[in-house]
């Protein structure tokens, strides 16, 4: 019998790519660096995912995770390589994180900034393209990652998010105030 190793269970500490306030790259930083209080302006992405009934994925982050944990957030995020192109970097998270191969992927904002500091003092720092994807599976997530998830109509999150914003992870209550997503 031959042992296997699940990927998911090995350190995510790859590169992040740093930024200047114009957006170009001017560097990178270990993932476990990058995060802190005075935290450089950095290229991630978020994702919002839908299944076939048009209901999106939103996630508990894992009480483990160094900023927002335990938070209600999108699908996921994450931060691509150095010279890993966008949309390869939102599907190798997706598989990653929640256990799941995108059916489509669609840049929704493509611009997206923000800075937002956690209770701890930790700060986020990103330009985030934000896409929206579509899957026709169930999750299986990460427990390093998530600790929670369910299927929410897209109008009922962002009745929730209006409601009680201290719920939910920052970078999700402004991309939900700017999506057609959660217009509805």
């Amino acid at each position: 019998m031959t042992d296997t190793i699940d990927l998911r269970e090995l350190v995510d500490d790859d590169d992040v790519v740093l930024l200047d306030e114009a957006g170009e790259p001017i560097g990178r930083v270990r993932k476990s660096a990058v995060h802190g209080p005075d935290t450089a302006l950095h290229l991630a992405f978020s994702c919002h995912v839908l299944n076939p009934a048009g209901e999106v994925l939103v996630t508990r982050r894992s009480l483990t995770k160094q900023a927002w944990a335990g938070v209600w957030t999108n699908s996921f995020c994450g931060h691509p390589r150095p010279s890993e192109p966008l949309t390869a970097a939102v599907r190798r998270r997706a598989e990653f994180e929640l256990g799941m191969e995108l059916d489509s992927l669609e840049l929704a904002l493509p611009t997206f900034r923000y800075r937002a500091v956690d209770a701890d003092g930790t700060v986020e720092n990103e330009i985030c393209p934000v896409y929206i994807a579509t899957v026709s599976g169930d999750p299986d997530p990460n427990p390093r990652e998530v600790m929670d998830h369910m299927w929410v109509r897209p109008d009922e999150l962002r009745a929730a998010i209006d409601a009680a914003p201290w719920a939910f992870s920052p970078w999700l209550a402004l991309q939900a105030a700017q999506l057609e997503l959660y217009r509805g």
